[in-house]
């Protein structure tokens, strides 16, 4: 095992004090390569995998993420949690610019993606009506609360396709929806890393209100740089602060998504589609 935690964010997250024994983990998968290569090390005596998710400079756009290898990359490497922390837009006037919201639910409108890795000979079908750890995410809502950062508990965000922002209309429907907040990558994450059987929370950092806000400005390139650097650097105090509250041994359904999950007959599956998703499916199929 070459990692127990992984975290999903922007660039430059693994700059933490006390972060040592600091590699870079090149990992190939069966779904082609991830964003970037892993760094691994140590923090606070466990070891953690950091993946920037649009590639080291942001080269990737959501829809160009390979959001299987990444999940896959994080599963060659051991990690049985994944920490996301995801720029936002607001979709409620209490949850303002720089405030943190803890995801509980998703929204799919996203249409161009590849969100699954059993086809091509292999079905599954997991439960995902709570689509988030319960067990990661208090954690998380404890290290936030501890560092005094306005963390709101439970939360919907809509995944959106992009890379454009939404237009006035589809940002005043989807409010009438109860959507919280919306972005463009973390849904995809989460639908694979349940499939992995990994752990995964969505820490929110909202950088804007959208665009349906009256009185504030059309959501900017600019303004969500500005934000973003300033959210950078408080994520890297709670992933500080949360890595030593996280339980060695996982208790949730998250570790046994697939348990009864796979519907396709052993003997019909592929044999090469066996190998690439041994990883998985390994200990149900042999």
């Amino acid at each position: 095992m070459e990692a127990s935690i992984g975290i999903i964010g922007g660039t430059g997250l693994y700059e933490i004090d006390g972060f040592s024994d600091i590699q870079e983990k090149v990992i190939h998968t069966p779904f082609g390569e991830p964003s970037d290569a892993f760094i691994v090390g140590l923090l606070a005596g466990k070891k953690v995998a950091f993946l920037p998710r649009h590639g080291k400079g942001h080269r990737y756009l959501p829809h160009e993420i390979n959001y299987r290898a990444n999940i896959y990359g994080f599963k060659q490497l051991g990690v049985e949690r994944i920490l996301s922390f995801t720029a936002v837009g607001s979709m409620r006037e209490e949850l303002k610019p720089m405030d943190m919201v803890l995801v509980d639910q998703f929204f799919d409108r996203t249409k161009d993606r590849k969100c699954t890795f059993f086809e091509n000979g292999i079905a599954a079908h997991i439960s995902f009506d709570k689509p988030t750890c319960a067990d990661l995410s208090a954690f998380v809502f404890e290290a936030c609360r501890a560092l005094g950062v306005t963390i709101h508990r439970g939360g919907t965000y809509l995944c959106m396709e992009g890379p454009q922002f939404s237009t006035l209309a589809e940002s005043t429907i989807y409010r009438t929806w109860g959507i919280d907040v919306i972005g463009m990558t973390n849904l995809t994450e989460a639908k694979l890393a349940r499939e992995a059987e990994i752990c995964y929370a969505t820490l929110a950092l909202i950088t804007d209100y959208d665009c349906w806000h009256e009185e504030e400005e059309a959501v900017s390139v600019g303004t969500i740089i500005e934000y973003l650097q300033t959210n950078a650097d408080n994520a890297k105090k709670i992933i500080k602060q949360v890595i030593p509250l996280i339980s060695e041994k996982r208790t949730c359904a998250c570790q046994n998504a697939l348990a009864h999950a796979i519907i396709t007959n052993p003997s019909a599956i592929p044999a090469q589609r066996k190998a690439d998703l041994n990883l998985l499916i390994g200990k149900y199929i042999h």
